[in-house]
């Protein structure tokens, strides 16, 4: 076989190569993209769960549940929860918005 048959054998392979890879990157990349939004969504729903805890401990305050240092403590963690959670939705690019990202 000569070159040129050589060189034919290798473009046919690169081109079968490229026909069946580029779906299956395709592919990929879409589960990519969804695991992502899984992820974002998965974090909204944390960020709103700590923001309605932070309001329940309030309110458990001002009621007279909860006694200050006990709400202050609560609040500081609760509040730091809120804050890795907000840390990780930046990361991940996400603006902020439930639904927009």
């Amino acid at each position: 076989m000569d070159a040129l048959g050589v060189l034919g054998v290798l473009l046919a392979a690169v081109l079968v190569a490229a026909i069946v890879g580029l779906p299956l990157m395709h592919g990929r990349h879409e589960r990519a993209e969804s695991a992502d939004a899984a992820q974002i969504a998965d974090l909204e729903a944390a960020k709103e769960a700590r923001y309605r805890e932070i309001r329940e401990a309030e309110m458990d305050f001002r009621t007279g549940k909860l006694s200050e240092a006990d709400w202050k403590a609560i609040d500081r963690e609760l509040r730091a929860e809120a804050m890795d959670v907000l840390r990780r939705l930046d990361a991940l690019g996400a603006d902020g918005e439930p639904g927009e990202s």
